[in-house]
């Protein structure tokens, strides 16, 4: 009985990610936009903004529209292997999901943004904020190669709205404090619209990142090959 009890608690947890990754991005292929301010008490905020093609969090490429002198800079994301492809160079860099991109935000946190597949839920607790009651669950990573060796994510019960993560290193060591705020409806249905990721070690360090103009987009597989990303970047 116990073991079929672990094995429903498993099955539970993971339904509870899948059902959260569902709120924040379509499963189908989708386009969407993201402006990410990046602020360091004492220094001039950074914008970056870019755009997002992605499907089925397996195929993923994230162009940089803004500042001018970034764009043309491409990362594509094929299951975990990611490169980034610049302007006159003619061979893509390979690229690790948790290097930095700007600010408090990792390669992965873009090209790799769902949970499920990725991480071995448990539920660890539920607790009580604002008047919500939520789950709150352990995320291991499953391999290396992954973006965080671990996340520990508050989930609302009511809705599966994601509410919280806490992503952590390989030495257990507290990273950075991810909110998701502002739901609002975006590519057909409620979704947070704005995540704040914060760092743990240095106080004030604060990347906000905005979403917008999310439209839901047929993708071939063909779109995420070395070959489109050059007619891409010719397009742009």
């Amino acid at each position: 009985m116990c073991g079929a009890a672990q094995a429903d608690d498993v099955e539970t947890a993971r339904a509870i990610v899948a059902r959260a990754d569902e709120v924040r991005f379509p499963k189908e292929g989708f386009q969407v936009l993201i402006d990410i301010t990046s602020a360091t008490p004492g220094e001039a905020s950074e914008d970056r903004k870019y755009r997002i093609l992605s499907k089925g969090n397996e195929n993923t490429i994230v162009q940089t529209l803004e500042p001018a002198s970034d764009r043309g800079q491409a990362m594509l994301m094929r299951a975990r292997d990611l490169w980034v492809f610049m302007p006159n160079i003619s061979q893509p860099v390979r690229l690790s999901l948790a290097q930095r991109l700007t600010g408090q935000v990792a390669n992965g946190d873009l090209a790799r943004a769902s949970f499920s597949g990725d991480y071995e839920p448990k539920i660890l607790r539920t607790d009580t904020i604002d008047g919500e009651k939520m789950y709150v669950l352990e995320l291991t990573a499953v391999d290396r190669g992954v973006t965080y060796a671990k996340v520990l994510y508050w989930v609302r019960q009511s809705n599966s709205y994601p509410h919280r993560a806490e992503f952590y290193s390989l030495s257990d060591r507290l990273l950075k404090v991810c909110r998701y705020e502002k739901f609002q409806t975006l590519g057909g249905r409620i979704r947070p619209t704005q995540l704040v990721m914060e760092d743990a070690l240095r106080k004030g360090d604060v990347s906000t990142l905005r979403y917008s103009q999310m439209s839901l987009k047929d993708l071939p597989d063909r779109v995420f090959t070395k070959q489109y990303m050059d007619k891409l970047n010719r397009v742009d």
